[in-house]
This record gives structure tokens, sequence and C-alpha cells, in this order.
């Protein structure tokens, strides 16, 4: 059998087999985010290749869980598995005295094990190369290891849209989410994407992080960099994504923001708002309580009673993205967090939480977008 991650988003350090007669057990450690800075010790994304394994149980064993970057996300979650990199299911996983152990019988020769349902750069260009008008493509930089940082615009309404993914790189179902967003949303035929673009101009960037997602990274750039800790002052050496995205807002303004993420430990889909922000208005408290309850009624897989605490980002809030935004143009401005594991409303013990639902979700979210630009046209 052989271990193997080299390839575009590839994560793990292969440590020892040991083989039975009709098993094996690989012991593997979760790698730190590959960076130029030694001192970044993120670590949590997996994403390898099992190699001649067919007919046989395979035991691998995570053995650094414990000492990962959110060791709580471990309990209650199944790794994902795929054959063909298409289709992705859940293969039975324990957290077990701080190692993260995945038991899989093997059907084919090759098998692909990850964190979560990737999405490669290669799917990235073909997302860019694929959209069709009205959209619009534009380069707004480069990253730390030169790749572009493109910009999607679409619309032409006077409400100035955002709408970025992938800050956090081993975050993929964001990029899910906005391909399926855009789908509708460029649907000639669908009333809803129509009127948007009526409405307003959306502005969206789908991958915030290329370099970190081609790395295999979790959290970080190549610079090392947390990207939603960069808003108060970003710089063209260590965040020029941010620095980039940023400077352009200043310049465009913003009605509504959604940054999408990602959350390991809570398995529910749900969104983090700007009210803990000095200066955070009724009508933002509004616009955000209208926002929740119109995503309520276009997707069951969102809800409002579970979450973050109000003051979970009290310390750095305006290092954030959403709260940087909030608070410096006074307008709508959310995280909206999907689960690693599953979701525990409304679960799916085949595929869990997923690529193709996280689509679906992207797709929803026009419905509540829309709702709060029609409150906007009649303040």
């Amino acid at each position: 059998m052989r271990i193997s991650s080299h390839f575009d988003g590839g994560a793990i350090e292969f440590v020892r087999q040991t083989a039975g007669a009709d098993g094996a057990w690989l012991e593997l450690d979760i790698r730190r985010d590959s960076t130029t800075d030694a001192a970044c010790d993120f670590r949590q994304w997996f994403y390898y290749r099992l190699e001649g394994a067919a007919g046989r149980t395979v035991r691998m064993v995570l053995r650094n869980a414990a000492a990962c970057t959110y060791p709580d996300g471990w309990p209650g979650y199944n790794a994902v598995a795929s054959y063909d990199r298409r289709r992705w299911f859940r293969v039975a996983t324990r957290y077990e005295n701080g190692a993260l152990i995945i038991d899989h019988r093997v059907e084919r020769d090759v098998a692909w094990y990850a964190y979560f349902e990737p999405y490669s750069w290669e799917r990235h260009m073909n997302l860019l190369g694929g959209l069709c008008r009205p959209a619009r493509l534009e380069d707004l930089g480069a990253t730390v290891d030169g790749r572009d940082l493109t910009m999607v615009t679409a619309g032409s309404g006077v409400r100035r849209v955002w709408i970025i993914g992938r800050q956090h790189p081993g975050e993929t179902m964001a990029e899910w989410f906005i391909e399926g967003m855009l789908q509708r949303l460029l649907d000639a035929a669908d009333p809803v994407g129509r009127s948007l673009l009526e409405a307003a101009t959306l502005r969206i960037v789908p991958n915030m992080n290329p370099d970190g997602s081609v790395r295999g990274n979790l959290r970080a750039n190549a610079a090392g960099a947390n990207l939603n800790r960069e808003w108060t002052a970003p710089s063209a050496q260590r965040s020029p994504e941010v620095l980039a995205v940023r400077e352009r807002m200043q310049h465009t303004g913003v009605d509504v923001f959604l940054d999408i993420h990602g959350d390991e430990a809570l398995p529910y889909v749900f969104v983090a708002g700007s009210e803990m922000l000095p200066g955070f208005t009724p009508r933002q408290q509004a616009l955000q309580s209208a926002f929740c309850e119109k995503l309520k009624e276009a997707s069951p897989d969102f809800q409002t009673v579970r979450g973050y605490p109000t003051g979970k980002y009290d310390a750095d809030a305006l290092k954030l993205a959403s709260k940087w935004v909030g608070h410096t143009f006074g307008c709508l401005s959310l995280t909206l967090e999907m689960p690693f594991k599953d979701n525990a409303n409304l679960p799916d013990p085949e595929a869990g939480w997923s690529g193709a639902r996280s689509a679906r979700l992207g797709a929803a979210v026009l419905v509540p977008l829309l709702a709060v630009l029609k409150e906007l046209a009649a303040a």
C-alpha cells in the first residue's frame, strides 16, 4: 500500500504501516499549514490518496488529532472518502485517546480521504471560465505566491452587494456555496436571480485564499496569515488578498456583505452578526433579522437557535471581515457558517454536510438577499 498527498490541496504525513492477514494499520500525522512563516501552527485539514488496499479493511490512525487547532471538532465527526473524486461519502471515524481513527473496507485500488469534500483549483478555474454573461471577471491583484485573485461582478443595480469565500482555504464548503449561488444568480430563467441583477451590483470573490487552497492549508495563506484576522491593517507583504479586496470595497461602498465559512465543531448552519460592535444600529439589527427569517423560509438547513455567543470575538472583532465591514459601512454584514460534520437538524448518514448541500444553500441565499434589497429600497 502507498499513501500520497503531492497534489492540489493534498496534506498528510505518513508515519508507518503495519500489515495483517486481511487488514492493515496505517499511522499518519495531520501536518501544519504550509507557509513561509515557521511560527504558523494551524493544522486540521487532511487530504490524501491510498493505493493498493482493494479488498482489505484499513485502519488509518491520525495520531496527532488532539494537537490540531480545533480538537473539539473531532467528536461526532466522520471523514469523507471517494473512489473517483466526484462522489464523496462518509466513512466510520472515531476520536479516541487523542487520535482520529478511520476504519474502512476499501473496495477499489485507489481511494481518497479528506477532512471535507475538496474544491480543487482546477474546479475554481472551470467555475470562472464557465460563467456566462452578464458576469464579468476582474483580477484584483496577485497573492503571495503570485496567483490571480479574481472577482466576479454581475448586475447593474444601485445597491452594492459583496460576497467572499474561503478566507480559510480548508473550509471548502464556502466555494461550493458560491458555485451554487452563481449558477442560480446567472440563470436567465430564474426570476430571483434576474431581480437581484436589476436591483444590485454584486461583487463576488469565490476564493480569497488561492495559495492556501493549493497548498492544502486549513486557515493560512502562503505567508502564514489568517486572512480573517487581517482586516484592520492588511499589508502587501503578509495579506495582499485582504488589502486588494478592502481597497476595492472602500472605492465602491457596501450595502450588504456576506463572508462564507465552515465551522469545525458545531453541526449546524448559522450566521454570526455584528451586534457586538459599537455603533451597531437598530436598522442593521432589523436587516439582520429579516435576512435570517427569509433564509429560514428558503432553506430548512438554516437555523437561528444554535451559533456563536455574541461576545465570541469581542477582543479582536474588527480584525474580522464581517465586523470590519459592518462597522466601516454601517451595513448588513454577516459571517455564514456551515458544518464540517453533518447538519444535526437534517442529518444525512451517507454524505453528511456536503458540497451539494452547500451549493443548494448558496442558491437559497438569493431569496433573503432580494428581500433585504427590497427593505433597503423602501427605506
